[in-house]
């Protein structure tokens, strides 16, 4: 299951949900992004707010798209993908990604490949406020260069 949503997510309630959607699993990987205060390594001046938009539709078939993809190439039992759009802050939780499988291999994975597709193929634009600038995040070559290994 996934969603494309404004409010926050509970861990505990998504980790239950995996918990009773997965039946007879042997693990549950999860993993929450959280907002960065700085982007940039070089940056001078820390994130105030984080926007992100997106293309209704498109972007959720994007993701329904990452997930079959993943439950392809592993044996999944339930998965769950929660992405965060509108403004955020530096803390909050913007991204959740759950796996749950007979297995840990599979769960690591494919919770792996789902996060690396997310971060380079979803749809997502990302405008980072600070104190007096206003830019558009690029995608990172260290995001794109993940996904090799997928191949």
């Amino acid at each position: 299951m996934i969603s494309v949503q404004e409010q926050d997510f509970d861990l505990a309630g998504e980790y239950s949900y995996l918990r009773e959607s997965a039946g007879n699993a042997g693990a549950i990987v999860t993993f929450t992004g959280l907002v960065r205060e700085f982007y940039e390594a070089d940056a001078e001046q820390p994130v105030q707010r984080l926007f992100l938009e997106h293309y209704p539709g498109m972007t959720e078939k994007a993701l329904d798209d990452i997930v079959s993809q993943a439950a392809s190439r592993w044996d999944l039992q339930a998965s769950r993908v929660i992405h965060r759009i509108g403004n955020l802050r530096p803390g909050d939780q913007i991204v959740f990604v759950g796996t749950a499988s007979t297995h840990r291999h599979h769960a690591f994975s494919a919770a792996e490949f789902i996060m690396d597709y997310l971060k380079s193929r979803a749809p997502f634009w990302k405008k980072q406020h600070s104190a007096d600038q206003v830019r558009w995040v690029e995608s990172r070559t260290l995001d794109v260069d993940a996904l090799k290994r997928w191949s």
